[in-house]
């Protein structure tokens, strides 16, 4: 199933695999282990994938990049989206004392350069602003996405984490769309719903990329009260169904109109599959209201 974020595109599998989480895997981020995910993602229609710059103490880009370079054919089936803009203090940023963001043109594009190198590719396919930045200078930016993108390295351009007033100040100094907000948004979550982010996507024709959409996995080991109400909703769901909670939270993302594109964050290959069966679910919408209503502990107005 593929989604074109804008109506110039990029064209993305609908559901796309976050690689924040590579370096964290219990089986291990060697080559072998990183493929193994990478080719279940395919076989499940999954061929973008997700980085940022500081993913993995800004090591995860290169795990990967060290797979493209095992399998050469392999980049030519996947597409690749990276971030930029936040500075961590750490081994790997010495002379960086506080954490602060950096979305400078000078920064932005050795960023983008030293993604090309790690992940071992020719192009970025996205590239997006990580956080907004209090010291965003609209102009620079912009004028830094129009070398980047002239120069063949980034192909297409958004944002993460941003307002609808910070998209729009961004977007008016481009003469090119910015193609997605990605945004963290869950049935605890549920802000870009009222807070303008999905209604402007909506009013751009552009889909907006979701960011921990299990909640970090609490959403199936739950703890707390409203987290138990959740899971036995959807488990509930699940039995009427005959699918998993994954397919039916994941169809949940699917239902809206905004037509959400969600980012999987687990390194569990059948977590993957069973994400994938989303696409087979078909939720009603007091069902998707009933999950709403579990996940923030209220019902609607």
């Amino acid at each position: 199933m593929k989604i074109s974020l804008s109506k110039e595109g990029p064209n993305f599998s609908r559901l796309v695999y976050g690689c924040w989480r590579l370096h964290t895997d219990p089986k291990g981020s060697g080559v072998d282990r990183i493929l193994e995910k990478i080719e279940v993602c395919l076989e499940s229609g999954i061929d973008t994938f997700d980085h940022a710059d500081l993913y993995g103490e800004y090591g995860n880009e290169e795990k990967f990049g060290a797979v493209l370079k095992s399998k050469p054919g392999l980049k030519d089936k996947i597409k690749i989206v990276t971030k930029a803009g936040i500075q961590l203090p750490g081994p790997n940023r010495p002379g960086i004392s506080v954490k602060h963001y950096n979305t400078s043109g000078e920064y932005l594009i050795s960023s983008a350069e030293n993604s090309l190198k790690k992940l071992n590719v020719d192009k970025i396919d996205l590239l997006l602003i990580h956080r907004p930045d209090p010291l965003m200078d609209a102009d620079e930016i912009a004028k830094t996405f129009r070398s980047l993108k002239e120069s063949g390295k980034v192909l297409y351009f958004g944002v993460s984490n941003f307002t609808p007033s910070q998209f729009s100040l961004l977007q008016s100094r481009l003469d090119f769309p910015l193609v997605t907000n990605q945004v963290e948004f869950h049935p605890f979550y549920p802000d870009p719903l009222t807070n303008g982010v999905f209604d402007q996507a909506q009013e751009l024709s552009i889909k907006p990329m979701i960011w921990s959409p299990t909640a970090g996995g609490r959403v199936f080991q739950p703890k707390t009260e409203q987290e138990i109400v959740l899971y036995k909703t959807l488990e509930e769901i699940a039995k009427k169904k005959s699918a998993t909670i994954d397919a039916v939270l994941f169809s949940w993302y699917l239902f809206h109109p905004a037509q959400l594109v969600p980012v999987l964050g687990t390194n569990e290959p059948d977590r993957i599959r069973s994400a994938a069966k989303s696409f087979q679910v078909q939720l009603g919408r007091e069902e998707w209201f009933q999950i709403l209503e579990a996940g923030t502990g209220k019902r609607v107005p």
